[in-house]
C-alpha cells in the first residue's frame, strides 16, 4: 500500500491531472492534491514528477516493500531533508527541525559548512550545517530501500539558443505565458494579495494578477525605501497599497526568530525584512503573489552585463550571486580551515554541463541551481510557513523558464539594460517608466544601522563571545568590524554573515 508521509506545496496543473487520473475535481485542495501524487505515481512511477507543474516536496512509503520516494521539484521551491541513521533507516521531511527530533538523529555541526557560507552567506549544495544531514537537490527523486539510497536526476536545467526570433516575438511568448501561470495559480475562490517592491518582477505579476491590494516594506530612510515607487504603482493599477515599516529595533530583534525558523543559517540582510513583511502581510491574507524566478531566467542583475568580459575565467571563480569572502581572509580568520572545502567545487559540475554555452547563460544556470536553491527559494518558503502565510510564485515555472532557455543573451542583457525582453513584454501592461526602471534590489539600510550602537548591541556581544572565539580568531573579526565603525561600510556584508551564523549556532547548539 502506497502512503503519503508528508507533502508541501500547489500543484498548478490540478485540473488536468484530476482529468487523466480520475480525480474528483471537486474535492477540497488537501484531497485532490494527495490523490494526484498517490494515482500520478501508480500510473507514472519515477516519472510522476514530469507531469507536474507548481512547487513540491513530498515523500511516499511503499509499506508492502519497505521502501521511500521522496521527490523535490525542478527548481527547489520547496526544501526537502533526509538523513540515514546508525541502523540503516531513512528520516526525511520538509522541516530540519522535525528531523532533529526523531529518533536515531545524531545531532553535531558539520564545521565545514563554515567555510562555503562564508562566502556565499548561505547553504550551498548537497550538505547542511548538521552533519549527515543533506537536501535533495532540485530536480532529484530518492529511492530508499533495504538500507540503501539511490537519488536521480529527473530535470536539469537545459539551453538552446534560436536565434531565429525577435525581440518581440520573445516578449510576446513570454506575455502570454504570463497570461496561461495567473490563471493557474489560484482557484476562483481563493483570494490573494501580491507583494510590490520598485522592481518590474513584481509589478508585472500584480498588474497581471486579479490581486486588489498589494503589500510593500518601507523605511524612514529614503534613499533605501522603495514603498514610494510601489505606492505609485499600485495607484495606476488601482489597487490597494499597504507599507510595512521597517526599524532598526523590528529588525535587529528578530534575527533569532528568523534564524531558528530558517533552520539553517541565511546572511542574506533582506531576509529579515522579508520576514516581517510576510507578517504583516499574514495579518490580512492568507495567500500572496511574488515575483521570484525572473532575474535568473532573464538576465536580471547587473553584474550579467560583465559575462562576455569574464568569458572563460567564470569556472574559476563565479559560485553566484554573492562571494565575499575569498580563501585567503578565510583562512586568517577561522580557526579551523579545511582547504579542501571549497565552494568552486559546488559550480564545477554546472560549469561541465554548460560547456560551450555563452557567458550570460553559464552565469544564469549556476544561480538558478546554486542561489535561487540555496537562498532565494529558501527564504521565501521558511519565513511564509512560520507566519502562517502562503506565496506562490508565478514566474518561477517549467514553461516560463522554457522560453528562457531558448532566448539568445543579447534578448536579456545588452549595454543599456537588462532583463530586455521580459521588460518588453511587462511593458505591454505597465507604462515604460515602471518596466524598464533599473534594477536596484531588495535593498535595506543594514550597513547604517550595522554600525550604530543603538541597535547593534547583539551583534557586539555575539562577536565577543565565547562562541565565537570557538570557530574565529576573536583579534581578525574584532579587526574587521573596528574597520567597518572606522567607515569601511563596504564590509557590513563580512560582520552580518559572521553575525547571523553565531545566532543560528546558539539557537541550535546553546538554546536547544
Amino acid at each position: 500500500m502506497l502512503e503519503l508521509k508528508t507533502y508541501r506545496g500547489h500543484i498548478r496543473n490540478w485540473e488536468a491531472l484530476c482529468a487523466a487520473l480520475s480525480i474528483d475535481k471537486s474535492s477540497s485542495r488537501e484531497e485532490r492534491e494527495r490523490e494526484i501524487l498517490l494515482k500520478g505515481y501508480a500510473k507514472w512511477g519515477n516519472a510522476l514528477p514530469e507531469h507536474l507543474y507548481g512547487m513540491f516536496a513530498f515523500a511516499l512509503y511503499d509499506t508492502d516493500a519497505d521502501k521511500w520516494i521522496c521527490v523535490r521539484d525542478h527548481f527547489g521551491t520547496k526544501p526537502f531533508y533526509y538523513y540515514q541513521t546508525a541502523d540503516g533507516r531513512l528520516l526525511c521531511g520538509t522541516m530540519i527541525r522535525d528531523i532533529l527530533s526523531q529518533e536515531g538523529f545524531v545531532k553535531e555541526l558539520n564545521a565545514d559548512m563554515l567555510q562555503i557560507y562564508l562566502s556565499l552567506t548561505y547553504v550551498a549544495g548537497e550538505d547542511t550545517f548538521f552533519k549527515g544531514l543533506k537536501k535533495l537537490m532540485p530536480g532529484c527523486l530518492l529511492e530508499w530501500q533495504n538500507g540503501e539510497i539511490r537519488i536521480t536526476r529527473y530535470w536539469k536545467p537545459e539551453f538552446h539558443p534560436d536565434e531565429s526570433r525577435t525581440l518581440e516575438d520573445w516578449a510576446d511568448e513570454i506575455h502570454t505565458t504570463v497570461q496561461q501561470m495567473m490563471k493557474e495559480i489560484k482557484t476562483p475562490d481563493e483570494t490573494a494579495e501580491s507583494f510590490l517592491s520598485g522592481g518590474v518582477d513584481s509589478s508585472y505579476v500584480l498588474a497581471m494578477s486579479d490581486a486588489k491590494r498589494a503589500d510593500s516594506c518601507g523605511y524612514d530612510e529614503e534613499r533605501f525605501d522603495e514603498s514610494r515607487i510601489a505606492a505609485k504603482t499600485a495607484e495606476l493599477l488601482g489597487v490597494e497599497h499597504s507599507v510595512a515599516k521597517i526599524t532598526p529595533e523590528q529588525y535587529f530583534a528578530i534575527v533569532p526568530y528568523v534564524m531558528y525558523h530558517m533552520e539553517q543559517p541565511l546572511g542574506d540582510a533582506s531576509a529579515i525584512v522579508f520576514t516581517l513583511g510576510c507578517n504583516a502581510t499574514a495579518q490580512h491574507t492568507k495567500l500572496c503573489y511574488s515575483g521570484e524566478g525572473a532575474d535568473e531566467f532573464f538576465g536580471g542583475y547587473n553584474m550579467y552585463r560583465n559575462a562576455e568580459r569574464y568569458g572563460d575565467n567564470l569556472r574559476t571563480f563565479y559560485v553566484g550571486n554573492t562571494n565575499i569572502m575569498k580563501e585567503d581572509e578565510k583562512q586568517r580568520i577561522l580557526q579551523h580551515y579545511n582547504p579542501e572545502v571549497l565552494p568552486i567545487k559546488i559550480a564545477a559540475p554546472i560549469y561541465a554541463e554548460t560547456e560551450g554555452l555563452d557567458p550570460l547563460t553559464v552565469m544564469s544556470d549556476v544561480d538558478i541551481q546554486i542561489w535561487l536553491e540555496g537562498d532565494i527559494y529558501l527564504n521565501v518558503d521558511k519565513m511564509s510557513t512560520a507566519a502562517g502565510l502562503e506565496i506562490r510564485m508565478p514566474l518561477t515555472d517549467r514553461r516560463v523558464f522554457d522560453i528562457a532557455s531558448r532566448m539568445p543573451a543579447r534578448f536579456k542583457v545588452n549595454d543599456e539594460q537588462n532583463k530586455v525582453a521580459f521588460r518588453t513584454a511587462a511593458a505591454k501592461v505597465l507604462p515604460e517608466e515602471i518596466a524598464f526602471r533599473k534594477k536596484l534590489g531588495f535593498i535595506v539600510p543594514i550597513r547604517l544601522w550595522l554600525a550604530d550602537e543603538r541597535y547593534n548591541g547583539d551583534v557586539r556581544r555575539l562577536l565577543q563571545s565565547e562562541i565565537a572565539a570557538k570557530f574565529f580568531r576573536p583579534e581578525e573579526i574584532q579587526a574587521i568590524y573596528q574597520e567597518y565603525i572606522g567607515g569601511n561600510s563596504d564590509l557590513w556584508r563580512k560582520i552580518w554573515t559572521i553575525y547571523t551564523f553565531l545566532v543560528w549556532y546558539e539557537e541550535y547548539f546553546v538554546k536547544r
